[in-house]
């Protein structure tokens, strides 16, 4: 019974983690520029994007814990060089997975959702969370918990950027700042603050 405690005490603190303070967008800068377009495309549904996101994450998770773990076992003095090729192998096949559940379930927005799928897969916030857990030696339960919590934690981001360009299109905003300058800003400064939770300081 501790076991099983202690392991969901580290699926938990992995995924809040991977949440709020290792946000895969604010404190490691991945899939920034994927981000950027999705808050300023109104044609792509961050919603959908976001749940497509962490569903890939999800899938492609235990694939590059499991491959990661085959790699390490081998004697090949490449093996740390062919390790990112394997984890996007990985992510692609859970693109199919994805992809064949979608069309077994059919959803009404099937067109919209399939378009999106590849965006969401092949992109920095996909294959940066599972190189961390690779390269860190994360146990299988908090390799999942910090997928999860990337995922969500990409939502996340979505959201506060989004909400950020709301309040920014105003006419307080200079003309030269406005669109993709102040939205770099924007999301600069919360990695700033961000990264401050973790403890760091700017050198002097």
């Amino acid at each position: 019974m501790s076991a099983v405690i202690q392991n969901l005490a580290s699926f938990v603190g992995l995924m809040l983690m991977a949440l709020f303070v290792e946000n895969a967008v604010f404190t490691r800068g991945l899939g920034v520029s994927r981000l950027v377009n999705l808050v300023t495309n109104s044609s792509v549904d961050g919603v959908i994007f976001c749940s497509l996101l962490t569903l890939v994450l999800v899938i492609s998770a235990p694939l590059g814990f499991f491959a990661n773990q085959f790699i390490m076992q081998q004697q090949f003095w490449f093996r740390d060089y062919i390790r990112p090729l394997i984890l996007v192998v990985c992510a692609i096949i859970a693109f199919f997975i994805v992809l064949f559940g979608i069309f077994l379930v059919r959803p009404a927005n099937t067109k919209n959702i399939v378009a999106v799928l590849p965006m969401a897969t092949f992109n920095g916030a996909v294959l940066g969370p599972m190189l961390v857990t690779a390269t860190q030696n994360y146990t299988f339960v908090q390799t999942m918990g910090f997928a999860l919590g990337s995922g969500l934690g990409y939502g996340l981001a979505v959201l506060i950027v989004s909400e950020g360009q709301r309040r920014m299109n105003n006419r307080s905003v200079p003309a030269t700042f406005k669109g993709l300058p102040i939205n770099l800003l924007y999301i600069g400064i919360l990695a700033l603050a961000i990264y401050a939770l973790t403890g760091h300081r700017v050198a002097i």
